[in-house]
């Protein structure tokens, strides 16, 4: 059966009878608006939009698989700041004849990638549409801490990395020269293994500045050297290659340190913390910061992209 088959009622019915509402849902899908509880008195904010073709290809992910990432791509943005994710609204515009089993799919993975951090889906919209979007936002919680930015980065600070790099990159890689394997990079592009938790811990243990690594770890990193004004320097040998990726770079003719230093969609966070830090075991440390401006690897300006740009 279609969405134009089930109708939008009828599919926003089938839908929202797979999505539990999570602890910090106190009125979910079926009014005007849902209703959520914070313990603060600021709420974190972030949205981003998958569209077809362009964000994901069917052929590639699971209608699940793309919940996940969509899920996932927000959620990090919040823990990104600090925060924790309280609830996910999301708006799906669709073609007529997506099947019904696609959209409850999609539900599946939301719920089920949200649920990793006590979040639900509450609400949302849906739409008939040429293009295939789910657009997502997520809300958070800061539980009393202030709201880690890309702008307080200071002279002397350790940079560290909490997640996983260059996975997603190289299994997109992988996807796009026909292949399916080695399975483990591809399944990191169909669905990122994101460090939820290590976001509000980097806040409370006095982390500067703080970004998730979507567009890719250079291209990010800048962002935050750009706000914080001040220079970043990522050392290569502090990164692991797994011997997946290895094996992989060597097949496909890749550098497997491209993959990691400008690949995104692993949504790894990356922070900055007080030179003598203690961070706890999930953090690594990659690089430090320095005075001036810019970015450098090994001390070297990058001269490469660094990473994503929708527009480019």
């Amino acid at each position: 059966m279609t969405v134009a088959e089930m109708g939008e009622f009828g599919l926003i019915e089938r839908v929202t009878a797979r999505l539990a509402p999570g602890p910090t849902c106190l009125l979910g899908p079926g009014d005007d608006a849902a209703v959520v509880t914070t313990s603060d008195n600021r709420v974190v904010v972030s949205t981003d939009v998958l569209v077809d073709g362009r964000h994901f290809r069917r052929d590639w992910s699971s209608a699940t698989d793309v919940g996940h990432r969509a899920a996932g791509a927000n959620l990090a943005d919040i823990a990104a700041m600090g925060a924790t994710p309280t609830a996910l609204v999301v708006g799906l515009s669709a073609p007529p004849e997506l099947p019904v089993e696609w959209a409850e799919q999609l539900a599946d993975g939301l719920a089920a990638e949200a649920a990793l951090v006590g979040a639900s889906v509450v609400g949302g919209d849906m739409v008939a549409s040429p293009t295939l979007t789910v657009s997502v936002t997520a809300l958070g919680d800061l539980r009393g801490v202030a709201p880690v930015t890309r702008s307080g980065a200071q002279p002397g600070d350790q940079v560290a990395l909490a997640g996983r790099l260059g996975w997603a990159a190289a299994g997109f890689t992988v996807l796009s020269r026909g292949f399916r394997s080695p399975r483990a990079l591809v399944d990191a592009h169909r669905r990122p293994l994101v460090p939820y938790q290590c976001g509000p811990v980097a806040a409370r243990q006095g982390a500067t500045a703080m970004i998730d690594v979507s567009d890719g770890l250079l291209a990010d990193l800048g962002h935050v050297a750009d706000a914080s004004g001040v220079a970043i320097d990522v050392r290569r040998e502090r990164f692991e290659l797994p011997e997946q990726m290895v094996d992989a770079a060597r097949a496909l003719g890749v550098d497997p340190y491209e993959w990691v230093l400008t690949g995104g969609e692993d949504h790894a966070l990356v922070a900055t913390f007080p030179a003598g830090s203690v961070l706890t075991a999930d953090w690594r440390v990659i690089g430090a910061v320095t005075a001036g401006s810019g970015l450098t690897v090994d001390g070297e300006p990058f001269t490469g992209r660094g990473g994503w740009d929708h527009f480019r």
